[in-house]
Parts: C-alpha cells; structure tokens; sequence
C-alpha cells in the first residue's frame, strides 16, 4: 500500500521512517517532506518527498496515487479542515476534524473546554484588549503565564518572572502583533510550579491507545535557561510518569477529554497530547493539548516502537485501537535538537551540514529544517535535525546520542548540553 504523511520536520520524517519499515507499504510520500526523508536502505522500502502544501492538491494528489492511508504531522493542515476535506472525498486519513483541532488551534477553547468538563488545569483569563490584560497583570503579581490564542509553532508562550516581562508580552502580542492573528487574543494563566511530561495517545473516536511517556526540553539553553522554543530535546521514557501517575492522567485528563469532545458532538480521532505539570506531591494539570504528536517527543517514541504502526494506524480506522498491545524497546532513547544560528528568533538558511553518521542500533538522525541545494544539504529552519541515541538507560542514551551528535557540523549550530538531565537526576 501507499502512504502519505503531511509535513516537513523531524516529526515526520520519525514517522516516515517508522511507516516505512511496514512489509505491508510499498511507498511512503511525504509532503513536503525535507532533505533526510527521501531515502531508501536495504531495511526501509521507499520515501519520496512531494512539494505539495496546500490540502486541496493533497487531496487530489492522494485519490490520484490511491493513497491508502495519510497521517498529518503538523497542526497547520489540522486547523485547515484537511481531515474534513479528506474524509468527504471517501479517504482515509488519521487525525482530528477541523472543529476537534481547535484543542490545540485556540487556547481559549481548549481552556473553557477544560473548565466546562472539569479537567484540572491552570486558573486563567482570556484578553483581547491590551489595557484590561496589563490591568490583570497587575492585579495577579509575577510569575504569570501569558500565551498566544492561536498556532505560533510552539513560540507563543511566554512564562513571565517579573511583571515587566508579563507586560512586554502583552504589548508583543496584542500591540505590536508580532504573531499575527495567532496573538489578536491572549490567555493569560496562573504559574504553576513542578516538572512537566508529555503525555501522548492515540485515539479513534471513542477508543485511547497510550504511547510510551515522553518528556522534552522547552528552553533554549542549558539548566532550562533561555526562551521558550519548539523544543530543544527529549527522550523516552520518562520516570517522572510513574504506573500511578499514569493511571491518574488516563483517569482525571485524558478519558474526560475525550468523553467531553463527544458529549459536546466534536467526536476526537488521531493523536491527542496533554502537556503536563506534575507538582512536587504527584498533583496534575493540563498546561496545554496538542492535536498531533509532539515534535521533538515523536523521534524518540519511533525509535523505541517495535509493532508496525501501520497496523496501529489500520486498528485506528477500524476503530479497534482497543484490541491494540504496543511491543517497546526496553531501551531509552533521548533526541537532541541542533537548531541553526539564532534560533528561535530569525533562523539563518544556507548553512552546509556534513558530517551526520549512518544509522546504527545505536543512534538515528532524524531531519526537521534541512534541504539540498547544488548538491549540498544545506539548513533550512530553526530546529535542522535531531540526534537520537538508545541505551539501557538515560545516561547510556544520552552518551549515544552526544557521541554521535559530535561529527556534525554546520556554522552557527547550537545544542543543550544536558538533554535527559531531569531523569538523571531523578535516579
């Protein structure tokens, strides 16, 4: 069979890469793909990059190729309608509706949702006018959590430490309009304290299939310093979700949700990811949902998946997700993200990349913002590969992953040092 996988970062090449070792595909496209995707070894069948962005060409490209199934990696197409655009034309594709990925296309929603079913998350307000936020700032003292209202790919967040910070926030966002119509609308929430995780299933309308835990690394530099970013790094498992955390984020979080969304008539299919914060007394609340994986948390869960997903993806479709039990490699893995130079702010292109070793049991590379250019794999974004070691333990992973990392090079590159430092420090 024939897949297609929308997107271009290392989320979709992880999932590329995983689909593609499926006996049952014969092609794997992804659209648009980077310029890691389109490879093709003695263990992988083929993966060709398609320079389709747009949905109404996707959906044209996959009923002319007999696409038997699509993924959507990104939240972009989501929040455009490309699973209702999909669906009507009798395609099968894995991911939430236009209405459902408003869990992650709005932050309003997805709060008032939240407070309407009773899901534990941070206290919060919703501000349109710049004058009445700075007036609430006021009000609730520093630290305080200022967000974007709509898709700012992973930059819309800023945890202010000082009521200085929390105001220049505002002012970026809803006067100076730095995210566009992604910032017309901020929410404004209470800090909370703890450690946060990923928490990501699969969902197929009324059955939840959990994937391995995962926590990654939001700040740009080491010790969690620096500003907020897509996500730097992250690894699998994570030791902060114990087997009792774990069932209480499935009882309190995620059951609700997806109970919610179908007694609201918004029925949820494809990934559903809560972001967490664990208090230091094993409390939790919902931070934030995604309506996709996480990238960079994909890379590591595919390098650690053994099941065929796309016999995962068949069970999704069927709605039998139930009937479902994942095989994990016993291993960890941990991913580091190389960004390109002056990342997250404005990104240099152009950069030549060599050096990126061959694939091993050790270590995989998975690209994000990479392309060739006159025969040269050149940056091509923010966030360009991500490094993925395996060993019996974080610090066995975390070794892999920076010893493979170190014969890469490309001008401006820069990486945390400490990817994995919670779990190690939680031995």
């Amino acid at each position: 069979m024939k897949i297609l996988v929308v997107g271009s970062g290392g989320r979709e090449h992880a999932l590329a890469w995983k689909i593609a070792q499926s006996p049952k595909v014969q092609m794997v496209y992804v659209a648009p793909g980077n310029g890691g995707t389109p490879v093709e070894t003695k263990h992988l069948h083929g993966i060709t990059n398609i320079p389709i962005s747009d949905i109404q060409e996707l959906a044209l490209f996959a009923e002319v190729e007999k696409i038997a199934y699509t993924v959507v990696g990104p939240e972009k197409p989501l929040s455009e309608g490309i699973v209702d655009l999909f669906r009507s034309k009798g395609l099968k594709i894995f991911g939430p509706s236009q209405k459902a990925a408003q869990l992650e296309s709005s932050k309003d929603f997805a709060k008032a949702f939240m407070k309407r079913h009773g899901i534990p998350t941070a206290d919060y307000e919703t501000f349109h006018d710049a004058s009445a936020a700075h007036a609430y700032i006021d009000r609730q003292g520093a630290p305080i959590v200022i967000k974007a209202d709509g898709l700012a790919a992973g930059k819309g967040v800023v945890v202010a430490m000082t009521l200085e910070e929390a105001h220049q926030a505002v002012d970026m966002m809803l006067s100076d309009n730095k995210f566009g119509t992604a910032g017309a609308r901020v929410v404004i929430e209470e800090f909370l304290t703890g450690e946060e995780a990923s928490f990501i299933v699969m969902v197929d309308g009324k059955n939840i299939l959990p994937l391995a835990t995962s926590q990654d690394h939001k700040r740009l530099l080491d010790h969690d310093q620096g500003p907020n970013t897509g996500g730097m790094g992250a690894y699998s498992p994570a030791p902060v979700v114990t087997p009792e955390l774990h069932a209480k984020v499935l009882r309190q979080i995620i059951k609700p949700t997806v109970l919610g969304m179908a007694k609201d008539g918004i029925p949820f299919t494809g990934f559903l990811y809560a972001g967490l914060m664990i208090s230091p007394n094993n409390d939790v609340k919902t931070l934030e949902f995604n309506c996709r994986m996480g990238d960079p948390e994909t890379q590591p869960i595919m390098a650690r998946l053994k099941s065929d997903f796309v016999d995962v993806l068949m069970h999704a479709d069927q709605q039998t997700l139930d009937q479902v039990d994942l095989d994990w490699d016993s291993r960890v893995a941990l991913g580091i993200v190389m960004a390109a130079y002056n990342y997250p702010d404005t990104p240099r292109l152009g950069d030549e990349i060599t050096g990126i070793p061959p694939q091993s049991e050790h270590h995989v590379v998975f690209h994000a913002a990479t392309v060739f250019k006159d025969g040269k794999l050149v940056t091509n974004g923010g966030r360009v590969l991500c490094v993925v070691g395996l060993d019996g333990n974080t610090k066995g992973a975390q070794t892999r992953a920076y010893e493979a990392l170190q014969s890469i090079k490309f001008d401006g590159a820069q990486y945390r040092s400490d990817i994995g430092h919670l779990a190690i420090k939680n031995k």
